[in-house]
């Protein structure tokens, strides 16, 4: 075997990349390491494509063997579909390179990082850097290396920390994570971000990413002199020509149509313009490929769109560079059967969310290479029917831009969701877009928050969030901002930034661009026009609902909690699980689940949770002298009476506890099944309970018509408490 190393010090730890020749029929391939962390990127330059677009393919495989484990159900050991997480770190690896491909290559390209080992570090940085290094090092033409950074902050910290580990980036509740950021880019440029954070200002932002921007050309220097030393000459790559004699014709048919309709471009005049000029075109020019005519068609439109903004501070749509469309916001109304719905538009956007909530026994187990048996009880799925965009299409299924806009919208909402101890319920929140006309998942960020408060949810105050695009000429340096981006501004555009947050602060961010990178100062810019934006959408939701109702769905399940001590939850189980089982056949009670704490909680409708409750405290509760209880009689013996006071636990009533007076027999004052008041008189060393009922009710005897005994007084030559049976358990 052949290989060589090379290493850098970075957040720490070392980097070091490995060459060797273990995929040497690959275009380009590398192994990857940091801590115990390693993957290996291998990438693939095939043949020529018809398509027109690039076919770029990017695939992240998880093993659980990187983790040490063997899971999955006991009947399918083999990985079927990739894990969520694997779909997000792919999308990661996707969205940083794909910009850097040269504009017009057709050929097929497939990127394939596979996660050998993981322990405290993701892969998910390690897989852009090896990818980058596999592509740059290969034969592939590509504007690379570009590099990757992970940021944190800790709770309670403002301290920046290069590639935090798993354990400092934990966001569930207690939170150890402030901040959990993502960058990669090249050259001091930015081209991916992804944030996790809990209400964090634009400033430490802007901080963590001048201190993500230096460490990441700490890098690029690393990978760039790997470059230069092995890599491949890179195939020859050719522009598509210009077709001379298109754009005439262009001219001639479709210029004075676009000034006519003044800068008033949407989705409907495009598809339209681009109907009209398919059909003069394909009569004016028979031997020219559609492809080529629609591809011309794209570029002018592009250069339109920039030119509009950058040369006239336009829009296509009219707006203001800084002006949001048209926004409606409505909690509840949907229907009285879900527990709480959202309803949001953003000018042609429209997103209804609707939540469940569920007991702790609905969260979902998440069994991945980075997360085993760990409970998710927040989950938000976001949909994307066909009929949004206004076409057919295949209905349900998986699909990796869904995947990401909804966990984008789920960490966003994550941040102010409350403490388990506050709100122990499973929250289920489903994203329906309805129509479509950029960023449904900001819209979602908000109709989610919407539906969390009309729920009941006691969430922290509500969240929203806008996407942010630019119009660029970078050889003249000159940057648009632009708030609010609809369809032709994403499309033909150089970047979609999405900013999710509340009143105090930014909660998720999520960023990609089609051109080299983006400067620091602009993606700052970006940050104060979405904060003004929020701020504008938080107003609107909060006219509709300023808080979260005081009381949840009366469909919803209610959750009581009842706390037993740890040695006690043995008790609550019983063998093989037959006494928790007895109490939910018995109360009839949807779920009872016991944290290892010795929190119970206790999901029910009805009435049935109550029961449940009362079941679980009398069998773990602990008995004092004073206690009180009415119980039933359930033996009897010549110096007393035995009666029951709990699930497991009797106690002794001696005969002279019975009444003020004398009584002769026991018989004559109680019979077996007779429900009686008493209180705890007394607890002896053996843990034995003896019981009065003349001081838990001193009229009882009188009320039930016992009569004195002939022997007079109330003494009694009493036994010995050894001398009686033990108690039952």
């Amino acid at each position: 075997m052949q290989k060589k190393e090379y290493s850098l010090d970075i957040g720490g730890k070392t980097m070091v990349a490995e060459f060797n020749d273990w995929a040497d029929q690959a275009s380009g391939s590398v192994l990857l390491r940091y801590g115990n962390s390693a993957c290996l990127a291998t990438v693939v330059m095939g043949k020529e494509s018809d398509k027109d677009y690039f076919p770029l393919t990017v695939e992240y495989e998880e093993k659980f063997y990187a983790a040490g484990a063997i899971l999955g159900s006991r009947f399918m050991r083999r990985e079927g579909r990739p894990s969520d997480e694997a779909v997000l770190s792919g999308r990661i690896v996707d969205r940083t390179i794909r910009p850097l491909f040269p504009k017009g290559l057709k050929r097929e390209v497939q990127v394939i990082v596979t996660v050998l080992s993981i322990e405290d570090y993701d892969t998910d940085i390690l897989a852009v850097n090896a990818a980058s290094l596999a592509i740059a090092t290969s034969n592939i033409p590509w504007n690379g290396p570009v590099s990757a950074v992970r940021i944190g902050i800790e709770d309670g910290s403002d301290e920046l920390i290069v590639n935090p580990t798993y354990g400092q980036r934990q966001d569930e509740l207690p939170p150890k994570a402030k901040m959990d950021l993502t960058v990669s880019g090249k050259d001091g440029l930015v081209n991916m971000i992804e944030v996790n954070a809990r209400e964090v200002d634009e400033k430490m932002l802007d901080a963590a990413l001048v201190r993500a921007s230096e460490e990441i050309e700490t890098i690029q220097k690393w990978q760039t002199a790997i470059v230069s030393e092995r890599g491949k000459t890179k195939s020859e790559f050719k522009k598509p020509g210009e077709h001379t004699e298109i754009p005439p014709v262009f001219d001639a048919f479709l210029k004075p149509k676009l000034e006519t309709l003044g800068g008033k471009l949407g989705k409907e005049e495009i598809n339209a313009l681009k109907s009209e000029w398919m059909k003069h075109a394909t009569e004016q020019l028979p031997d020219t490929e559609p492809n080529q005519l629609d591809g011309h068609f794209e570029l002018r439109i592009d250069e339109y769109v920039h030119d509009l903004a950058i040369k006239e501070g336009k829009r296509v749509d009219g707006r203001a560079l800084d002006e949001i469309r048209p926004l409606y916001a409505q909690a509840g109304g949907i229907s009285p059967v879900i527990h709480g719905t959202g309803l949001f538009y953003r000018g042609q956007t429209h997103v209804l969310a609707a939540l469940t909530l569920g007991g702790p026994g609905d969260a979902q187990l998440i069994d991945t290479i980075e997360f085993q048996d760990k409970k998710k009880t927040f989950m938000l799925h976001y949909n994307f029917p066909p009929f949004s965009v206004g076409e057919t299409g295949r209905v349900g299924g998986f699909n990796r831009r869904m995947t990401g806009h909804g966990a984008l919208a789920e960490k966003s909402l994550r941040a102010v969701l409350p403490a388990k101890d506050v709100f122990p319920y499973t929250i289920r929140i489903v994203s329906e877009c309805l129509a479509s006309n950029g960023s449904t998942s900001m819209a979602t960020v908000c109709a989610g928050s919407i539906a969390l408060m009309d729920a009941g949810v006691p969430i922290t105050r509500p969240v929203a969030g806008i996407a942010m695009g630019l119009m660029s000429d970078a050889k003249a340096g000159i940057y648009k901002v632009l708030t609010d981006i609809q369809g032709p501004e994403d499309h033909h555009g150089d970047m979609d930034f999405k900013v999710a947050g509340t009143s105090e602060g930014v909660t998720g961010v999520q960023m990609d661009v089609k051109v080299d990178g983006v400067p620091l100062k602009v993606l700052s810019e970006a940050f104060a026009q979405a904060k003004k934006a929020r701020l504008q959408i938080l107003d609107v939701i909060q006219k509709e609902i300023p808080s979260p109702r005081t009381d949840i769905s009366p469909r919803a399940p209610k959750i009581l909690t009842v706390i037993v001590k740890v040695d006690q939850i043995g008790l609550v189980i019983g063998p093989g699980g037959k006494t928790i089982n007895g109490i939910r056949e018995r109360t009839g009670c949807d779920d009872i689940t016991i944290e290892e704490d010795g929190t119970v909680f206790v999901t029910g409708r009805n009435g049935t949770a109550e029961a449940a409750q009362k079941e679980i405290m009398d069998l773990t509760r602990e008995y004092m002298v004073g206690d009180k209880f009415e119980g039933p009689v359930v033996r009897l013996m010549d110096f007393g009476a035995f009666v029951k006071i709990g699930p497991n636990n009797d106690g002794l009533v001696h005969v002279s506890e019975m009444a003020p007076f004398r009584i002769d027999k026991v018989t004559d004052a109680v019979a077996i099944g007779d429900v009686v008041p008493v209180v705890i008189k007394e607890i002896d060393e053996k843990g034995r309970y003896n019981l009065s009922i003349k001081a838990a009710d001193p009229e009882w005897a009188a009320r039930k018509g016992i009569k004195p005994g002939q022997g007079g007084g109330n003494d009694y030559g009493r036994r010995n408490s050894n001398d009686r049976p033990r108690r039952h358990i």
